[in-house]
């Protein structure tokens, strides 16, 4: 990533002659979604847009991006779940202790009774929010997390099971009556039926704007301290704070990559063992 980001940052700060360089539009050009990707030996390639009827879909490098985590985390639990030897190898190891995490740490301790049911769906969701925030820190990559479409999509679909679980747990009926917390006066029921009602939204919003706000600053931070070294047109910032620092970020961003997986996750079993057994 931090290869890449000093490539396009050079290759903007010498674009066009006497034009000052841009820090701001550098860095967003480098964050935002584009319908171009650049590819190592090949340079920029314009990706195609898909026409569906009246509809106009077009492909991005973020949905490209998308592409490649389904298929790599696929491709990895294919190879982990083949192998069958006594000893398991190392990517099988890794990936039965992250498995296991989900399944005891998040899955049951925070949904309870038939927590087991929702692993599969716990663990799509972790491993496709692993894969997306490493591939952001891989040279020639993007981070799709730090586009708010698809963390909200992701919260979207979080809200959607969270409810589901909700009703299958208790019903249709048990479950517009577990919205509302037991014992309340009748005087302020039309206070808090609007206040429980914007609750339900605010936790999707919250899993999205936060997955969205952390991947997207970590890498805009990156951007800003390579920049510098064109803004101040000096070597010696490069050497002594633009490269150490950034290398410093790409270390962090490597465990907030895996952070924000946890988190969107641990948050979704947390709502989803709210909806399914709410205290009475």
């Amino acid at each position: 990533m931090q290869e890449a980001a000093t490539a396009h940052a050079a290759e903007a700060a010498h674009g066009a002659p006497g034009e000052a360089f841009n820090a701001g539009e550098t860095i967003f050009h480098h964050l935002m979604d584009s319908q171009t990707l650049d590819l190592p030996f090949v340079g920029e390639v314009h990706l195609p847009v898909l026409h569906i009827g009246s509809w106009n879909l077009p492909i991005t490098k973020h949905v490209v991006m998308m592409w490649v985590a389904s298929l790599v985390v696929l491709l990895v639990a294919g190879i982990a779940a083949r192998r069958r030897a006594m000893v398991p190898g190392r990517l099988q190891n890794l990936v039965e202790m992250l498995v296991v995490f989900v399944r005891d740490e998040l899955a049951r301790k925070n949904i309870g009774h038939g927590g087991d049911r929702y692993v599969p769906f716990l663990l799509s969701v972790f491993f496709f929010i692993l894969a997306c925030n490493f591939l952001g820190l891989v040279p020639y990559g993007a981070t799709a997390t730090s586009n708010i479409g698809v963390t909200a999509t992701l919260a979207l679909i979080s809200f959607v099971m969270t409810q589901a679980a909700g009703i299958r747990e208790n019903g249709f009926g048990g479950y517009l009556k577990s919205l509302i917390p037991p014992g309340l006066p009748a005087g302020i029921l039309p206070i808090m039926i609007p206040v429980e009602i914007v609750g339900l939204f605010t936790k999707p919003f919250a899993l999205a704007v936060r997955l969205f706000a952390n991947m997207f600053a970590g890498h805009a931070i990156i951007m800003a301290l390579i920049s510098l070294v064109f803004i101040l047109k000096s070597a010696l910032v490069g050497f002594f704070l633009s490269v150490p620092f950034s290398l410093f970020i790409s270390g962090i961003e490597l465990m907030v990559a895996f952070l924000q997986a946890f988190i969107f996750t641990m948050l979704t079993s947390l709502f989803i063992g709210m909806s399914a057994h709410p205290a009475h």
